[in-house]
């Protein structure tokens, strides 16, 4: 599943790509490791209010939760929705049709499993510097603080055979749009589950690279929300074969 992704390009490029503004640009920095599980807010677009970028946090809390401590127990399992029963889930199924969202990234990670061990890889496009994750996303209102939380999860699409080779034990992926078909996934009249299911595709694999980094991403001591993170790394014990 995708629960570490990056979007390190400048604000300026953010907004040249989406041809938008930022609500909060005061906020904006550059990510270079976001870890879902740490609901921290970061650029999207949504159908509703396509001009700006705004903040939400990533892990959706849906709008009908009763407490804090509900929504704290939901986003430990919402940061990604699989597209297959994203129409059926109670968390998701209320948003599908009239709440999606871009979620801008520059790269994401994932594991490849070798002989019992652990290896990060650092995935992009090859031809867009920043490209877009179809999401969802909701409000909740905080019956204790009053505070209007705004989140999002990310959908998920089985992996194609470039990802499979990586990610090779879930054998998922996050579902990358073309950037041609961005307007259509977050446009507020486009409601049939029928049509919608149609922009459930699968990445080419074509468009794709990747490259080993450092274990830096995973480290508990130091900070992996670096540039570093997204350095390309050896090992010696992956052969060529062992990575494509």
């Amino acid at each position: 599943m995708c629960f570490h992704n990056s979007m390190s390009a400048d604000a300026m490029s953010l907004k040249k790509r989406y041809n938008a503004e930022l609500i909060h640009p005061e906020k904006f920095q550059p990510i270079y490791h976001e870890n879902a599980f740490q609901h921290r807010p970061r650029p999207i677009i949504t159908g509703d209010n396509p001009k700006f970028i705004q903040n939400f946090v990533w892990g959706l809390i849906p709008s009908w939760t009763k407490t804090e401590v509900s929504a704290k127990e939901i986003q430990e399992y919402t940061p990604n929705a699989r597209s297959e029963s994203v129409f059926e889930k109670p968390s998701f199924r209320g948003v599908i049709r009239s709440k999606r969202c871009l979620i801008p990234s520059t790269g994401f990670f994932e594991w490849q499993d070798f002989k019992g061990k652990k290896y990060p890889y650092f995935i992009f496009l090859k031809d867009q510097e920043i490209f877009s994750f179809a999401g969802i996303w909701d409000s909740w209102k905080n019956p204790a603080s009053k505070e209007t939380i705004y989140s999002f999860s990310i959908l998920t699409t089985d992996a194609n055979k470039f990802m499979s080779r990586i990610h090779n034990s879930k054998k998922r992926m996050p579902l990358i749009l073309p950037k041609k078909e961005e307007g259509a996934w977050i446009n507020p009249d486009l409601k049939d589950e029928k049509e919608i299911r149609k922009l459930f595709k699968i990445f080419p694999e074509e468009k794709m690279e990747a490259y080993t980094i450092s274990k830096l991403i995973t480290s508990r001591k130091e900070n992996s929300n670096t540039l570093e993170v997204n350095l390309e790394f050896s090992y010696p014990e992956l052969t060529e074969e062992n990575l494509f």
